[in-house]
C-alpha cells in the first residue's frame, strides 16, 4: 500500500460513514438502541478540514446519531442519511458546489459506494473494503483501517 496521493485542487471531501469513519460495527445495547465507535483521530480530521476551508459531505446508507453529532459539532456542509442510491446525491452535491473532477474526493467501502467511486476521479477506500470496491480502477487504499484513523489519513494527505 503506497502513501495516498491527492492534488491540492481538492475543495471537498465526500465520504460514506459506516465502514470509513466508524469501525463498521454496530453495538446493540440491552434496550435495543444502537451505537457506533469513532476514533478521536478521525473526529479531529473533521475539525482540521473545516479549519482549513474544506467542504465536507457525508452520504450514508444508514441514519444514525453519530452522523448527527458530527454534523452539528463541525457544521458539515452536506449530510445525507438513509440513501440507497448514493450516485444521485453525489452528482447533486457536485453540481450544487460547481465542483470539477479535480476538486473532490470520494471515500467508500462497500458495493453501494461503487457507482460514486467510479464517478469520482479521486477515490479512496479502506483495507477491509469488499473486493469489488478494492478492484475499482484508480482506487487508493488507506494504510489505516476504518475507525482507526483511515479518515484522518486522507485528511493528513490533503493538509500535508
Amino acid at each position: 500500500m503506497d502513501k495516498l496521493r491527492l492534488p491540492h485542487t481538492i475543495k471537498m471531501v465526500i465520504t460514506d460513514f459506516d465502514g470509513v469513519v466508524t469501525d463498521n460495527c454496530v453495538y446493540i445495547k440491552d434496550d435495543f438502541t444502537m451505537s457506533r465507535r469513532l476514533n478521536f483521530k478521525d473526529i479531529m480530521a473533521f475539525s482540521i478540514l473545516k479549519k482549513n476551508g474544506y467542504k465536507i459531505g457525508i452520504i450514508s446508507g444508514e441514519g444514525n446519531a453519530a452522523i448527527e453529532t458530527m454534523a452539528k459539532k463541525f457544521s458539515i456542509d452536506e449530510v445525507h442519511q438513509n440513501i440507497r442510491i448514493k450516485i444521485d446525491v453525489l452528482k447533486q452535491i457536485v453540481d450544487k458546489y460547481n465542483l470539477s473532477q479535480d476538486e473532490f474526493v470520494y471515500i467508500g467501502d462497500d458495493i453501494n459506494d461503487i457507482e460514486c467511486l467510479n464517478f469520482a476521479k479521486y477515490k479512496i477506500t479502506v483495507p477491509h473494503a469488499v473486493e469489488k470496491v478494492k478492484s475499482v480502477a484508480g482506487i487508493q487504499v488507506t494504510k489505516s483501517e476504518a475507525g482507526e484513523g483511515a479518515f484522518r489519513e486522507v485528511v493528513d494527505c490533503l493538509i500535508g
